[in-house]
């Protein structure tokens, strides 16, 4: 014998006047006039509440990003004078393919911190290492990286090598906050979270880089990744902002 099925559905009261809401499951045949109303004036107020979150991360990010490009100028005098000293031979700044928001593709700049053929010797490294091989597979990164410089050490351990993603901010290709900026190989990992991760600008920091980066396992940060978008809000940003401050001060998760 076939069991009937009752749908409910979750109707919203919204009071205009105290601000607030409350849910209540309902049958489908019982769902009211004011159910429909409530459900729309709802979803209006979150969509105003997104919109207004849009835009105050967009100026934090162009005030971000200007504060940022500005101490870059006295960094990247040191880098090129650290690197006449150590005789390191390449450009300072290094740029590669990322994947943004909605899947488009950019340019995102880093102070070079590897060697110049740091892709030739990484392939070199995954043959002939199976330890590192393993390692790569799991994390995307080696933690004792043969193909890092002496200034490159320095540049990560300080996370001084992120600053020229500030660039890429005021571009407005990336944010302060967001879900790391992955690479082509690396973004079928996220699985069935991939599109969400995607609906949002990648950030120079965000929920994993403000808890521990390489402490923290690949599923562990795809899983953090999708729960900041779930929670969006500029105070959610602000904090993870401090929080990262925080971390660098510490040395913390550093590669």
């Amino acid at each position: 014998m076939k069991t009937n099925e009752v749908e409910f559905i979750n109707t919203i009261t919204v009071s205009p006047i105290l601000n607030t809401y409350k849910s209540e499951p309902k049958m489908k045949d019982e769902l009211t006039e004011s159910d429909f109303l409530g459900l729309v004036v709802f979803h209006r107020k979150v969509r105003i509440l997104n919109i207004i979150n849009l835009f105050a991360k967009r100026i934090m990010d162009i005030i971000g990003a200007i504060i940022g490009i500005i101490l870059m100028i006295p960094i990247t005098i040191g880098i090129a004078v650290a690197k006449t000293v150590l005789k390191d031979k390449g450009p300072i700044f290094y740029s590669h393919t990322r994947i943004g928001k909605n899947g488009k593709h950019f340019k995102m700049y880093k102070y070079r911190s590897m060697c110049i053929d740091a892709d030739e010797k990484l392939k070199e490294i995954l043959i002939n290492d199976t330890e590192a091989r393993k390692e790569w597979e799991t994390t995307q990164k080696l933690q004792n990286d043969p193909r890092v410089t002496r200034i490159g050490r320095f540049l990560r351990k300080t996370s001084l090598d992120e600053f020229p993603q500030f660039i890429n901010v005021l571009k407005g290709e990336m944010s302060l906050v967001g879900p790391r900026a992955v690479v082509d190989g690396e973004i079928e990992k996220f699985g069935l979270l991939k599109n969400k991760v995607l609906s949002v600008k990648p950030g120079i920091t965000g929920r994993w880089a403000a808890n521990g980066r390489s402490d923290i396992s690949y599923e562990e940060r795809v899983t953090m990744e999708a729960a900041y978008v779930d929670d969006f809000s500029i105070i959610q940003d602000i904090k993870i902002l401090f929080k990262t401050i925080a971390c660098v001060l510490k040395k913390e998760g550093a590669v």
